[in-house]
C-alpha cells in the first residue's frame, strides 16, 4: 500500500498551491473570483456584515461557516462601540492579507517562517471625513506596517517583504480600484 505524504510548509499544503497554479495557468477562466458580503445598517454607526458565499473556479462556492462582521465606531466619534470601525476593519484585511501572502509565497519557495506578527497604524485626519475641510483626505494619509518574524535559516528580510506586495488588499490599497455605487430605493 502506497503511502502519501504531503509537503507542508508554514502550515501550507505546497502541492495544492502547485496544482492550483497550474490549473489556473491551463485554463485562465479558473482563476476569475468574486468575493462578497452583505451588510445591513443596525443604529447610528453600527452595521453588520455576513460573509457565506463566493464565485471560485468557474462555480458558486459556500464557506464552512458564515462570518458575522460587525463595525461601529467608538463613542469618541459619537458611536456605541460595538465592533471595530471600518478604518480599523481595513487595517485588518491589509494585515490579514499581507501576512497570507507572505506565509504562502514563503512555503513555495521552501522559507520556513515559525513566528510572525504584525502591528498596523494608520494616520487619518478625521476634518476630511466630517467634510471640515475639503482639502484633505478622507482616508489613510499613511498606514505603518511593522513585522517581527523569526525563520528557520538566515533568510533576506527584503525578500519577505516583497513577498507582502502579493497582496491583493495592499494592491487595492496602495493603488486603488473603480468603485461603482449603485443606489436604488427599497
Amino acid at each position: 500500500m502506497a503511502t502519501l505524504t504531503t509537503h507542508i510548509v508554514n502550515g501550507v499544503d505546497v502541492e495544492k498551491v502547485i496544482q492550483t497554479i497550474d490549473a489556473l495557468k491551463s485554463d485562465p477562466d479558473l482563476a476569475k473570483t468574486e468575493f462578497r458580503l452583505k451588510n445591513k445598517w443596525i443604529s447610528g454607526g453600527h452595521n453588520h456584515s455576513v460573509v457565506n458565499g463566493f464565485y471560485a473556479a468557474k462555480q458558486e462556492m459556500r464557506h464552512d461557516s458564515t462570518f458575522d462582521l460587525d463595525a461601529d465606531e467608538p463613542a469618541v466619534l459619537a458611536g456605541t462601540d460595538l465592533g471595530a470601525n471600518p478604518v480599523e476593519h481595513l487595517l485588518n484585511a491589509l494585515a490579514a492579507c499581507i501576512t497570507t501572502s507572505m506565509i504562502y509565497h514563503a512555503a513555495v519557495q521552501g522559507i520556513e517562517i515559525t513566528e510572525l506578527e504584525s502591528e498596523l497604524k494608520g494616520d487619518i485626519d478625521l476634518r476630511g471625513f466630517l467634510g471640515i475641510s475639503k482639502d484633505v483626505r478622507k482616508g489613510y494619509k499613511n498606514i505603518r506596517v511593522d513585522f517581527k518574524v523569526r525563520t528557520n535559516g538566515n533568510v533576506d528580510l527584503e525578500k519577505l517583504k516583497e513577498l507582502t506586495t502579493f497582496s491583493p488588499v495592499f494592491d487595492v490599497a496602495s493603488h486603488g480600484t473603480k468603485i461603482d455605487i449603485n443606489i436604488e430605493r427599497k
